[in-house]
């Protein structure tokens, strides 16, 4: 597998893909995710079940009668948004959808951004960001040929190593997986180059002594300082008391004083297992990480759920992406765009 391709080996690519169209393999990835719907009208957006199963109420509520279910990954289009009089309390959002009501904690928002593959990859590697709902990768073995591995999903980010034809003759990118450091493969339409310029550092010039976070187990909240000043306060999701976390470490975020000590652009949380089961407790691509307790608890973008105000995690701070990327550029230490990760001592937390 190469790193690059010359344009003339992209233009002979380009011109067998095209080709190729009318007798490539149906991959998994058309089968589970339905791109078509972005083809509709959709002005309140799709979302995408992020868990095995979740129901569809005849009412707002989780009191009324069930409707039907869907299965993870089905897609779904939003008629209405709503905050339902019936909670619940913590979380009391849901969605009108064409057959029901259902409740917004386990739908994750998606959009369709098909992209145009690159031809070159960077010395050291390549960020990038799963711009569709859903992607199936693969991985090639010399006796077993193509075969499904992880779903990635939408807003998760991966180190992209290589290019070259993958099982349909179109473009794929390679990535190389930062925990278990073996590669797999990926559509080169599913994925968008990373810009630096997307990840550079915010207030650069605040002393770094005067950036501070303070987290509330209570309100599940999360304010950021300058000095005295409030420049982001969000809903959260913290870690489920009473419970065990990977490696049998307690799921609940401890409370005291920390500094960020570790920061990357993309974490594989999860058990570790080289499986293409859509329901093992995998998490590659995690986006925008920043560890500040020694047990692995960390800030990080979660594409799973959109429960926050509620505890849902194994101990870390469950944000939603865009606001875990805002956090992950105003901390210290700071990071460069190529870096694969940056340890340091860094802005300090307050977890009460």
């Amino acid at each position: 597998m190469k790193s690059s391709l010359n344009r003339r080996e992209f233009l002979k690519l380009s011109g067998l893909t095209l080709g190729a169209l009318a007798f490539r393999p149906r991959l998994y990835t058309d089968e589970v995710f339905d791109f078509s719907l972005f083809d509709q009208p959709h002005p309140l957006g799709i979302v995408r079940v992020g868990v095995p199963e979740v129901r569809v109420y005849s009412e707002p509520t989780y009191e009324s009668n069930t409707v039907t279910t869907f299965l993870k990954d089905s897609m779904l289009r939003i008629d209405e948004r709503l905050v339902s009089p019936y909670g619940p309390q913590f979380n009391p959002r849901w969605y009108r959808i064409a057959e029901g009501y259902i409740h917004t904690a386990y739908l994750q928002p998606v959009d369709c951004l098909p992209q145009t593959p690159n031809y070159t990859i960077p010395e050291g590697g390549q960020l990038v960001e799963i711009s569709v709902p859903g992607t199936q990768s693969m991985r090639h073995t010399k006796f077993y040929g193509w075969e499904n591995l992880y779903r990635l999903y939408y807003g998760s980010t991966h180190w992209v190593t290589a290019i070259d034809r993958g099982p349909d003759n179109e473009l794929w990118y390679e990535i190389t997986d930062d925990l278990l450091k073996l590669p797999y493969w990926i559509s080169a339409r599913h994925a968008r180059f990373i810009d630096a310029s997307e990840i550079t550092p915010l207030s650069p010039d605040v002393p770094p002594h005067e950036k501070r976070v303070k987290i509330s187990i209570k309100r599940q909240s999360l304010t950021a300082y300058e000095g005295d000043e409030i420049v982001l306060h969000t809903e959260i999701s913290t870690g489920i008391p009473g419970s065990e976390g990977v490696g049998g470490i307690p799921s609940a975020t401890p409370r005291g004083t920390f500094n960020v000590h570790l920061k990357t652009p993309v974490r594989h949380m999860g058990d570790g297992r080289l499986t293409g089961d859509v329901l093992a407790y995998e998490l590659p691509g995690v986006p925008w990480v920043a560890f500040f307790v020694d047990t692995g608890v960390a800030f990080h973008g979660t594409y799973w759920h959109d429960n926050y105000g509620n505890e849902m995690s194994k101990g870390c701070i469950n944000m939603r992406i865009d606001e875990a990327k805002w956090l992950y550029r105003w901390m210290t230490p700071t990071i460069e765009a190529n870096q694969w990760h940056r340890a340091g001592l860094g802005t300090k937390i307050e977890v009460v």
